[in-house]
């Protein structure tokens, strides 16, 4: 469902002390864990108001940037940017997510770090360019999702000076605003500042949802259908009702011997999970 998440920034700087990678966005993890009674569980992984970036690297004509965080118990995030004469780019993503943190893993079977590994969708940037994504964006590798949005990241900066210059990813429109993310939470940076949130406009909802019809299969046979019309009703200091349109919206997951799990991403970037 709805979840809440920090946002960080890191300015990396080199040994003269110039800016040469640039970063800060917000992202969440959803992932699937067996539990001792070899029962499937979804839980969130967010980020905590405590982000550590160490073994980051600037990044040269011969070596990759990594764009490295730490954060919660044991779990870290990484990215790699590789570039040419005249762009940069994503190249793998890389997530640790470590199972003895029992808050977030409770009753898990399988204790310790695990990783995984999944190729970066973002494509070429020219350099001296920055990348702005507010759009909420997905990759999804076995049993981990992972879900971004209010992405801003300039790799190889020239010059120590962060572009105004951007490359905006074919998500969102020229004109644009920066889109709500699921929840809005305190914001904080690398180095722990709390940000206000940024001030959101509610739609209008109708009266009552329209009825949406989604499915999934597994290979060529039908593994899931549902029907049904739904409205969240969010808690906030005035209540938020959103109603998620089918015609916007697209059905994601996967099905398995004894669980099933139904995604549902609508043109708002609400992620919904059953």
């Amino acid at each position: 469902g709805f979840f809440q998440s920090y946002a960080v920034e890191v300015e990396l700087k080199d040994a003269s002390n110039a800016t040469c990678l640039y970063a800060k966005w917000m992202m969440s993890f959803w992932i699937t864990y067996e539990t001792n009674s070899s029962d499937y569980k979804n839980t969130t992984l967010n980020l905590s108001s405590n982000v550590t970036h160490n073994g980051s690297v600037c990044g040269s004509d011969t070596q990759a940037a990594l764009l490295a965080v730490q954060f919660g118990e044991g779990h870290s995030w990484s990215v790699n940017f590789t570039k040419t004469n005249e762009t940069y780019q994503g190249d793998f993503i890389t997530f640790t997510y470590n199972t003895n943190d029992a808050a977030v893993f409770p009753d898990a079977k399988i204790k310790g770090p695990v990783t995984v590994v999944v190729k970066d969708t973002m494509h070429p940037v020219e350099l001296n360019n920055i990348f702005v994504c507010h759009s909420t964006d997905l990759l999804e590798a076995g049993n981990v999702t992972q879900i971004f949005w209010n992405v801003t990241v300039q790799a190889f900066v020239q010059n120590g000076t962060i572009s105004k210059k951007e490359s905006r990813c074919r998500a969102d429109t020229p004109t644009s605003a920066p889109t709500v993310p699921p929840t809005t939470a305190n914001v904080t940076t690398a180095s722990a500042t709390t940000l206000s949130p940024a001030p959101t406009t509610a739609p209008k909802p109708v009266e009552n949802p329209d009825t949406g019809n989604y499915s999934l299969k597994s290979g060529n046979k039908t593994c899931l259908l549902a029907t049904v019309g739904l409205q969240l009703n969010v808690s906030r200091d005035k209540p938020l009702l959103i109603n998620i349109n089918p015609k916007t919206t697209v059905a994601d997951g996967t099905c398995g011997n004894t669980t099933a799990t139904l995604k549902l991403n609508d043109g708002n970037s609400t992620l919904i999970g059953f």
